[in-house]
């Protein structure tokens, strides 16, 4: 017996199928697509989507949810002017007791330097106070901090032999690991950062995890029914021997709660300069670094694919990339669906290696953002800016294409808006590729392309409602649809009116 239908809205399912006007939902699960004459039944509660569009609930394929939490709490540098209004926001935040933090600045936004110690000293110099840039690869801190902090040889920026208070890579990890949350903060700041997602019609996410207290969190939230979000877990490669121990394996777990893939560095972040590249960059002498180098990554995509796992890379530059694709070339792969994660600079043959490779591209279209004519990418890679974040291309030759945000930010309808109104017009996607890269290719990623990702009978009933259609409106004004409604196992979770 059919338990709701969603009328008054245009259901655009992506399977290829034309539009509809209903959809019929039984025990969390679609039951029908078609007209709303057809599909209502007396018993049936009618959901009244206000005229919007219906689209299969948004999944992000490559998210930190800790992080997007942190912004909600904390002091929230995304979008800031320059120091002194992240100064302003750190003021703000402050609660009066230990580390004074915030996350998501961009220095690239007001065209400046890196935040320092002696700018951050003007919040507090007796407590220390962390600012960490939106690409979580390098990190600001004060001198009270650089006091307190036990950092690593590699990754300290220093003027004049003093260190400057930026710290990449190692360095910023050093700075993560001595502020990390304890289970009742990790939990605060999960719920608040599921408050967000939900706001951003995501109704599944691809958490990438470390040293945390996030898996049992979710878990525990699963058990007692607050969870809405279905979360796949991707475990950093330094818990690979404890995964192995338990005997999890790829897609163990819950309706919500699943275990993904083991996750590792490759290199660093266009960001820091220190994404590896096969030619220096354009602004310094440096190819960048490796955060794992393509001996110790053979060893590891090994021993991860003979698990029976899932093995997920971050790999930005054109090294990296290829670095990873000799790995997965050197191993019968084809069943594991191991993933490249961003895949930015993507010069000579990569592409066509990609494409005939099982990997799944697992990249973050809000990226665009920096790639254009005068951007961070112009400066860091010169001519080499057309190269990155190859969508067109990708998708012509075949590969297989998911899409996530990184938290940068956290909005499929910011990069959905960035994926087709690319810097470079020959990398355009079309609304519809675009929208499939952030569902059922998102759900491909992770092994839930029969569950997920598209409206068709059998599916779990998991939607999106926008208050416009993003066929409608020209690409740059997508980012500024509402979402109406958010919609998980059948059950409205995010309801704009309220």
């Amino acid at each position: 017996m059919v338990d709701r239908v969603f009328t008054n809205c245009e259901v655009r399912p992506l399977t290829g199928d034309d539009p509809a006007s209903a959809v019929a939902v039984t025990d969390g699960t679609v039951t029908a697509v078609g007209d709303p004459a057809e599909l209502s039944t007396a018993s049936a509660e009618i959901v009244d989507c206000r005229g919007g569009v219906l689209l299969p609930g948004f999944i992000d394929a490559h998210t930190h949810l800790d992080i997007v939490g942190r912004r909600a709490v904390e002091a929230d540098l995304a979008g800031a002017d320059g120091p002194d209004d992240c100064i302003d926001r750190l003021l703000a935040a402050d609660d009066g007791e230990g580390w004074i933090l915030g996350f998501g600045y961009d220095e690239s936004d007001w065209g400046g330097t890196l935040l320092r110690a002696a700018t951050l000293d003007r919040v507090s110099t007796q407590r220390p106070v962390a600012a960490a840039r939106e690409d979580l690869h390098t990190v600001s801190v004060n001198h009270t901090a650089l006091d307190v902090l036990d950092l690593p040889d590699d990754g300290v920026r220093t003027e004049d032999g003093a260190p400057t208070g930026v710290l990449v890579e190692e360095a910023a990890e050093a700075v993560f690991d001595a502020i990390a949350p304890d289970y009742t903060q990790t939990r605060e700041y999960l719920l608040a950062a599921q408050e967000v997602a939900l706001s951003k019609g995501i109704t599944a996410v691809h958490d990438m995890v470390r040293q945390s207290h996030a898996p049992r969190v979710y878990r525990d939230l699963d058990t007692e029914n607050t969870l809405s979000l279905r979360v796949r877990l991707n475990y950093w490669a330094d818990h690979l021997d404890a995964i192995r121990e338990l005997g999890l394996v790829t897609n163990h777990g819950s309706n919500r709660v699943r275990t993904g893939a083991i996750k590792a560095y490759t290199d660093g972040s266009l960001g820091a300069g220190t994404a590896r590249l096969r030619d220096p960059y354009a602004d310094s002498d440096s190819v960048g670094e490796w955060r794992t180098d393509p001996d110790a990554l053979r060893e590891l995509v090994s021993a991860v694919d003979d698990a029976g796992l899932q093995f997920a890379a971050h790999a930005i530059g054109d090294a990296a990339i290829d670095a990873l694709l000799s790995a997965i070339e050197s191993v019968d792969a084809a069943d594991e669906r191991h993933r490249v994660e961003h895949a930015e600079v993507l010069t000579g043959d990569l592409v066509e290696r990609l494409a005939a490779s099982p990997l799944v591209v697992s990249a973050q279209p809000n990226f665009h953002r920096w790639a254009a004519p005068g951007g961070l990418y112009d400066e860091r890679l010169g001519e080499r800016r057309e190269l990155t974040n190859r969508f067109r291309d990708l998708v012509d030759s075949g590969a297989q294409l998911a899409f996530g945000s990184d938290c940068m930010p956290l909005s499929p309808l910011y990069g959905i808006q960035q994926a087709v109104t690319a810097p470079e017009p020959s990398q355009r996607l079309t609304v519809d590729e675009a929208l499939r890269a952030y569902t059922n290719g998102a759900a491909y990623a992770g092994f839930d392309e029969d569950r997920m990702g598209t409206i068709t009978p059998g599916s779990v009933a998991d939607f999106t409602v926008l208050s416009a259609s993003p066929w409608a409106v020209p690409g740059d004004e997508i980012s500024d649809i509402a979402v109406a409604l958010t919609v998980s196992d059948g059950d409205v979770v995010f309801d704009a009116s309220d």
